[in-house]
């Protein structure tokens, strides 16, 4: 009978931790030479040393995998399934965000003694981080999700997941957790304030949301190639958008003020994008030229200083040229800037009872919805925004596209 080799305690010296190798894995223990991981090492040896140990296909005891080992094989998977036809795609960030506190917490721990009660720590230590309660109920949920897939693969038992099941979401006001501000709609005049601070691209994109009710991203990825200009109502379908994953189509009318709108920024390729930051870029530039004219002549003082500024700024690393697309973020930049920059011009002019409040696009769609239930009813609502109901949708949306249309020929 063949000797059986036992795994030695080794330094990883590119981290400075000690690992062990067992049938073939490679298991971190911790800082090398410390307590923590030799108590650590001791407890794999005995466990396999366990003649009732199970295994994998490959050979390993799958009761010796670490949270931490399941979390870089989840993590791997995740990568490639959330962002493997879009890489916009926000969940693949939000799976790492919501795995991160249960690694700092039980990297360590073997993942088959992840229970009901480390996950119910876990979500405590996101309550304490100060969270929203809605917030932490995705991320928990999103923990679950991993287990689940864990159960799929056979890396861990079935009544891991179980347990983790039994594991409720927070109610409302029966938590310490803080609630989350509802998203309420913006005023339009709150809207027409901004607008004569943001570039033209980020204006249009403002007004068609305002029409249509389109999500941020819909309106931020729009192409030529995406509109069908066959009839008089034009009909936009984003090649990307929240719910193609479930196979569902999102079709948007375009009325005469939303083609108005984008008329300008049809004369370009049909496969790029219609609203580019480095167009914005360059109307925002033609606009400080022609704000340079002075009517009184620079002092020596001021001339200096503004070579010597010149100097530096030659030497300093250029900044990255903008892009072709907007991205969430600096299109809401591109909102808060104006607001702020709006209310500097009223404090200048004593108006500060105008001021602007802050508000960002997405409220745009709540705006849109108000208007829309308020006016034509629930369904038109309903439709608008593009909410999926049940396995049906397609059929219910695909039936009633004409009432968006006629609702666009005389609102959008």
């Amino acid at each position: 009978m063949p000797r059986q080799s036992v795994p030695s305690y080794r330094l990883h010296k590119p981290s400075g931790q000690a690992r062990t190798i067992i049938h073939g894995r490679h298991i971190y223990l911790g800082k090398y030479n410390s307590p923590e991981s030799r108590k650590k090492y001791a407890r794999l040896l005995g466990e396999l040393s366990q003649p009732n140990s199970t295994a994998d296909d490959s050979g390993a005891a799958t009761s010796l995998m670490l949270v931490s080992e399941l979390l870089v094989k989840y993590l791997e998977y995740a990568e490639d399934y959330y962002t493997a036809e879009d890489k916009g795609n926000k969940e693949f960030p939000c799976m790492i965000a919501a795995v991160k506190p249960v690694n700092q917490l039980y990297g360590n721990t073997l993942a088959s003694d992840f229970g009901p009660l480390k996950l119910k720590a876990t979500r405590q230590h996101l309550i304490d981080q100060d969270l929203c309660r809605t917030e932490i109920n995705k991320r928990i949920g999103r923990i679950k999700r991993v287990f689940k897939w864990a159960v799929s693969e056979e890396l861990i038992p079935p009544s891991v997941y179980e347990g983790l099941r039994t594991v409720s979401g927070l109610r409302h006001g029966r938590s310490k957790a803080r609630e989350s501000k509802p998203v309420t709609p913006v005023p339009e005049d709150q809207v027409e304030l901004t607008l004569p601070y943001v570039a033209p691209q980020v204006a249009a994109m403002i007004r068609l949301q305002l029409l249509t009710g389109m999500r941020p991203g819909e309106v931020l990825c729009m192409m030529p190639r995406d509109i069908d200009h066959s009839g008089d109502i034009w009909i936009y379908e984003p090649e990307k958008h929240k719910n193609r994953w479930r196979g569902h189509r999102r079709l948007i009318p375009l009325g005469p003020q939303a083609q108005e709108l984008i008329a300008p920024f049809l004369d370009r390729p049909v496969s790029e994008y219609m609203f580019s930051p480095a167009e914005a870029e360059a109307w925002r530039n033609e606009q400080r030229a022609l704000n340079r004219n002075r009517k009184t002549a620079l002092s020596p003082y001021e001339i200096k200083k503004r070579a010597d500024r010149h100097e530096k700024s030659k030497r300093r690393k250029p900044k990255r040229p903008k892009g072709n697309c907007y991205c969430p973020d600096s299109y809401r930049r591109a909102v808060t800037y104006a607001i702020k920059k709006s209310n500097r011009e009223r404090i200048k002019d004593d108006s500060e009872a105008c001021a602007v409040s802050s508000w960002t696009p997405y409220q745009l769609r709540h705006t849109f919805a108000t208007k829309m239930r308020r006016l034509h009813g629930v369904e038109a609502a309903q439709l608008g925004l593009g909410h999926a109901r049940t396995n049906i949708v397609d059929i219910y949306a695909e039936k009633n596209l004409s009432l968006l249309i006629e609702l666009a020929k005389t609102g959008g």
